[in-house]
């Protein structure tokens, strides 16, 4: 059973000797020493944590790369940490020392406790470089917990390994704001990832092996071979063959008792290859398996068809994950999804393939989040990984309930939504929020002077080259031009009720002239405080201003959440609703969008979200269009679904589902200590 309790102690973890000791309840703040160069302890009233399991560690200036920030900590084994949250062992299942997979069970157990404060951090229209989301979060929630003496709980996306060896790096935080261990976390951690590759895959050969069969053998011989005789010469249907029947409105009970009709409708799916939206994947950069041929070995008899390959984190299955309620919940999702049509225009499902249950079968470790540790000792749930753009690019709900129930009434959950607040923020609103029925109190926007620069008319951002001058001296006047991206960004997220806090990641070449603009601006646009940050500098020290602001904003929230758009509206006026929220004066749709349209709505999925699969760089369809652009109209090229996961993805230009290698990826650097084992030049 799960009880709160007061801690009556306080465990440090001394790095140099590796021991536990128990001391007195008192304030302590971790302090370089001569004997100790990670940390120690002293007295001091500015850290108030009872913690067992907080810790400040010294920090360097210029600040060292982070892998050798996060390998010159030793992490606290992932029971202490699971400890500090009151869950027992019977609660999780360990992965090693520092990984611990939560189980479902928590949620039951915790059903009749309140909720803590929840906050999700968003940002501004982002650089190719990013503005420092993940750390952001880390941060503020490493001063949350090891500062300010709050129950927190940090909830973040699993990083695809493609990004990890391609050009972005890993996805862990940054600087002294990490989940750590960093290299677990960005590579194979507890194997979800290749847990939604073979499921995938499954369904992906299936398909194919389905169309094969059908395609050579009689509709009486494929009822043989799908309802085979056991040893009584008796024919039967299994539970899933039942749920095909039910959607065919079929009532008989045995193969014997189905007319000629019946067998046809039952046994025969008919698929038309040219409707099939499932492709495989694996999670590496692999720019040459975007369009593939398969069926060219002889024994497929000609059965030839193009199809591709996606980078995993984008299957649906991966989304399902991200937005399942439960092991029951994810069972139906998983059945549901749609993997193309008939050649009379009926959705094809994976539960008609019979695979659903399987599928199931190879996710059902997966459903369960993983507890890790950042730099400062508190706790990070890490679960799932959508895309941020043909899905909804948040983690997981199950890893929010558990995390709202264990740090209870007065705790804080802090997670993250991918790219900018017109994209995550939006979507974790109108998507995320209305599956799980939890409601944010406080949305978080993080913004850099770097950023602002930009949309204010600065040169183009350009990953692996140098930056601009404009960008490394003071010019407060094309900091202030950039703010109004800020604002609407600010304008569109007090939309949905919650109070906004703004987050300025300082760098070391920002004004505070600068920074004064962009505070000044913040609050001119209703925010309700901006803050400057340093805690990729310092840790959570430096994000203490944050975490009070974030307090207060969750303390003083006085409106109920709203959305965007009632699920009611059909598919288009969803579309517009969102579409307006951008700026955009319209919406135009091309003949293909509106085929799509037409037919998802006679099928009868028009009652689901819409997830708008657009560009991350600006609020337009137009990448290059910074600022906040007004009057455009935006275009939708396609219109697809995710019927499984639960919504409908509008594309808006063309989206990339496997990324390439560059030229040089970041898998030159990464290697091994083979004396110490250790895990060298991960980003």
């Amino acid at each position: 059973m799960l009880l709160r309790t007061q801690s009556l102690s306080l465990f440090i973890f001394n790095q140099s000797t590796t021991e536990t000791r128990a001391l007195k309840t008192q304030t302590f703040q971790i302090k370089p020493t001569k004997q100790d160069s990670k940390f120690d302890i002293f007295d001091d009233p500015t850290m108030s944590s009872s913690s067992k399991t907080a810790r400040k560690l010294q920090v360097a200036s210029p600040v060292p790369a982070d892998i050798d920030i996060a390998n010159s900590v030793e992490p606290l084994h992932i029971s202490e940490i699971a400890k500090e949250l009151n869950l027992s062992p019977d609660h999780y299942d360990l992965y090693g020392k520092y990984k611990a997979k939560v189980l479902l069970s928590v949620i039951d157990e915790l059903k009749g406790s309140g909720d803590g404060y929840y906050v999700v951090v968003g940002g501004i229209t982002p650089t190719p470089l990013g503005e420092g989301k993940s750390t952001t979060t880390v941060g503020l929630c490493q001063a949350l917990g090891a500062f300010q003496d709050k129950k927190v709980v940090t909830c973040l996306r699993q990083p695809s390994q493609g990004p990890t060896f391609g050009i972005k790096g890993g996805a862990a935080g940054g600087g002294y704001s990490q989940v750590i261990p960093m290299d677990e976390f960005n590579l194979h951690m507890t194997g979800d990832i290749h847990a939604i590759t073979a499921a995938n895959n499954l369904l992906a050969a299936a398909i194919d092996t389905r169309i094969f069969h059908e395609a050579t053998q009689s509709d009486k011989a494929l009822l043989n071979r799908l309802c085979p005789p056991n040893k009584e010469g008796k024919r039967s249907f299994n539970d899933i063959m039942f749920r095909r029947l039910k959607k065919l409105g079929i009532s008989k009970t045995t193969p014997e008792e189905l007319t000629p009709e019946e067998v046809k409708q039952f046994a025969r799916l008919d698929i038309d290859p040219d409707s099939i939206t499932w492709r495989r994947v694996m999670d590496i950069n692999d720019r040459f398996l975007r369009k593939i041929s398969i069926g060219q070995g002889p024994d497929e008899k000609g059965m030839v068809r193009e199809t591709g390959f996606d980078i995993s984190v984008a299957s649906e299955i991966m989304a399902v994950l991200a937005l399942t309620t439960s092991l029951a919940d994810m069972r139906e999702r998983l059945g549901k999804m749609v993997i193309g049509n008939s050649r009379a225009g009926d959705p094809v499902t994976a539960d008609d393939l019979g695979v659903g249950g399987a599928l199931t079968v190879l996710m059902k470790d997966a459903i369960n989040p993983t507890l890790m540790q950042t730099l400062e000792g508190t706790p990070v749930l890490v679960h799932a990984g959508p895309f941020a753009n043909i899905a909804h690019g948040n983690s997981s709900i199950v890893a929010d309930k558990i995390a709202l129930k264990l740090v209870g009434p007065g705790g804080f959950v802090v997670t993250e939504a991918g790219f900018g607040a017109d994209i995550g923020t939006e979507k974790f609103m109108n998507i995320k929020c209305r599956y799980s029925g939890l409601t944010p109190q406080c949305a978080v926007i993080v913004a850099t002077i770097r950023a602002l620069k930009m949309h204010g008319g600065g040169p183009d951002v350009v990953a692996g080259k140098p930056l601009n001058k404009a960008y490394v001296t003071e010019d407060v006047a094309l900091v202030e031009a950039g703010c109004v991206n800020l604002a609407k960004h600010i304008s569109n997220t007090k939309a949905y009720g919650v109070n906004v806090v703004v987050a300025v990641n300082k760098f070391s070449t920002d004004s505070e002239a600068e920074l004064n603009a962009v505070r000044n601006a913040a609050l001119a646009a209703g925010a309700y405080d901006a803050v400057i940050c340093t805690h990729h500098a310092h840790g959570g020290k430096g994000a203490v201003d944050l975490g009070i602001a974030v307090q207060k904003a969750c303390e003083n929230v006085t409106q109920p959440l709203k959305f965007l758009y009632p699920l009611e509206f059909s598919i288009k006026e969803k579309i517009e609703a969102i579409a307006k929220s951008y700026g955009a004066s319209g919406v135009e749709y091309s003949e293909q969008a509106e085929k799509q349209i037409e037919m998802y709505s006679k099928q009868g999925f028009s009652g689901l979200p819409i997830c708008m699969a657009k560009t991350q760089y600006s609020f337009s369809h137009n990448a290059s269009e910074k600022g906040a652009p007004t009057g455009f109209v935006l275009p939708i090229r396609d219109v697809r679904a995710s019927i499984g996961a639960g919504f409908i993805y509008p594309l808006v230009g063309t989206m990339s589902t496997m990324p390439g290698l560059p030229t040089r990826p970041c898998f030159y650097d990464i290697d091994l200590d083979t004396a110490t084992g250790r895990v060298i030049g991960l980003s």
